[in-house]
């Protein structure tokens, strides 16, 4: 499984960038460990080949996504839409410690 720092390792992005790390981060805790394993090879990948991969590293994760990009749910929203806690209908929780809120997520 490949962490969130290994995908940093990875992109090697400029300090310009910093202000966009917690978005990645929350993008990249958004997926699965199998998607997460996809996006990391398909850039290592690229970058072997000698292809582009953007400079933006939450572009660069957003384009090397398979599918469209996941939808997000507050806590608040899942709740009010599904009367439930309980994941269901592919949705699936997502804690986010940095924030200390949990988010629901389906891709």
């Amino acid at each position: 499984m490949y962490t969130f720092d290994d995908l940093l390792t990875l992109l090697q992005p400029k300090e310009c960038y910093d202000q966009v790390r917690g978005k990645c981060r929350d993008l990249w805790n958004s997926f699965s460990p199998v998607q997460q394993q996809n996006i990391f090879c398909r850039i290592e990948e690229k970058k072997k080949r000698r292809e582009f991969v953007d400079y933006n590293p939450l572009l660069a994760i957003r384009k090397n996504m398979e599918g469209p990009r996941p939808q997000v749910l507050t806590y608040y929203e899942y709740v009010g839409r599904f009367g439930t806690t309980e994941e269901k209908d592919g949705w699936r929780r997502v804690f986010q410690p940095e924030k200390q809120r949990t988010i629901y997520v389906k891709h």
